[in-house]
């Protein structure tokens, strides 16, 4: 692991617990765990989850989250299973007709990208041949929608519901956590569901519960004999802005309910046409929490394994980077070092950016080259500390104002 702030000299920080005998190693330690706590004693704290967070979920001993090119290697696997057992008129490979008639040569192009051509063909070759580009899409959507609804009674979230633990219980003076995630699976809302969390996502409480966004206005509070409202304390809000795979359309209502196991899901699947599809029902209203979030005075926001690869996320995050002054952020993601590296082919213009302003002294950012499990042994307990802790953190500051 290592940590890049404005006090690591322009220069990545090697990090890892203190022994006391590498001051270096110290100073990496000390950044981390300093802006960590900064973060969740945040008036404002939204947490930004992308793939890294959920590949770290096990089934029994073995890693269930897919990675996009395992993804497509799935579909290419599809596609062998379907010509072994129905072959093709004209003898072709279902993988080599579904390229051609995306105009696609490259053997090793990425999925997003082959999906996004696929879509274009699909839509405007007409004929015979935009019908099979169409039929070829919908089974590799329906892989990557089989694949990703990998939560069973025994897959361990432990990292999930301990990182709940540690960020979701607040004061109930300061406003909720928000965790917008691009994920299609229910990780964090199984973890929430095991640990006694409530999630407010949108829909409405009930067995048939319908989204409205109107949900995020709510909260909850607990009625005592006495008539004195308290509010729940173990609650956070969710914001699935890329859909999710238990989400279902109801043609009959015109309206999004809760349907588990659902083979049509509302997703927005890993292709370009991904920008223009957040600006529609239901997404278009959880990026506008996500961008008056980012809007919002003294907000914190911690990007979980998210690669800055969705321009309509990250356009927004530079947006509040550049105008919202008391805005603080820590990114976290296990390339970070390549992707901040100008000339790299990982490079990123949104990091390189994000990491200037870090480099000419911006005390308000950090980046940490590091795995979603690896940093939540560094992020405080709050409801853990002892009175004396929090009275002796109100000391330092005290002491650092005088």
């Amino acid at each position: 692991m290592r940590v890049r702030s404005s006090k690591t000299a322009a220069s990545w920080a090697e990090l890892s617990f203190p022994n006391g005998d590498d001051e270096l190693l110290e100073i990496g330690y000390s950044e981390a765990v300093r802006h960590f706590s900064q973060a969740v004693r945040s008036p404002n704290l939204a947490i930004l989850s992308g793939l890294g967070t959920s590949l770290c979920v096990l089934n029994g001993s073995v890693r269930v989250a897919p990675t996009m090119d395992q993804l497509r290697n799935l579909v290419v696997e599809k596609f062998k299973e379907l010509d072994e057992q129905s072959p093709l008129e004209d003898r072709s490979t279902r993988w080599e007709t579904f390229k051609r008639l995306a105009r696609v040569d490259d053997d090793h192009l990425n999925l997003e990208a082959l999906l996004s051509k696929a879509k274009i063909a699909s839509d405007f070759l007409g004929g015979a041949d935009g019908k099979a580009e169409a039929e070829l899409l919908e089974i590799a959507e329906t892989v990557i929608c089989e694949s990703v609804d990998f939560i069973t009674e025994k897959t361990k979230l432990g990292f999930h519901e301990t990182f709940l633990r540690r960020i979701a219980r607040r004061s109930s003076r300061k406003p909720r956590v928000k965790l917008f995630t691009t994920n299609y699976d229910n990780c964090f809302e199984e973890a929430a569901a095991r640990s006694g969390f409530m999630v407010v996502d949108g829909f409405s409480f009930g067995s048939d519960g319908q989204f409205n966004p109107d949900q995020f206005n709510f909260d909850v509070v607990r009625r005592s004999s006495d008539e004195r409202a308290d509010y729940v304390e173990n609650l956070f809000h969710l914001f699935k802005i890329h859909g999710s795979i238990d989400w279902e359309w109801n043609e009959a209502t015109g309206s999004i309910r809760k349907s588990p196991g659902t083979k049509k899901p509302v997703l927005i699947y890993p292709r370009s046409t991904k920008y223009e599809m957040s600006f529609s029902q239901p997404y278009v209203d959880m990026m506008a929490h996500f961008q008056s979030t980012l809007r919002v005075s003294n907000t914190t926001l911690l990007v979980l394994g998210f690669g800055f690869n969705d321009k309509h996320i990250a356009e927004p995050i530079i947006s509040a980077v550049r105008s919202n002054l008391s805005f603080s952020m820590i990114v976290v993601d296990p390339q970070l070092g390549n992707k901040c590296e100008k000339g790299h082919h990982l490079e990123n213009e949104y990091l390189t950016n994000i990491s200037s302003y870090i480099d000419s002294g911006d005390g308000r950012f950090a980046l940490l080259e590091a795995k979603f499990e690896d940093i939540i042994p560094l992020i405080p307990d709050m409801v853990a500390e002892t009175e004396l802790e929090r009275h002796q953190d109100r000391m330092r500051k005290g002491t650092k104002n005088a």
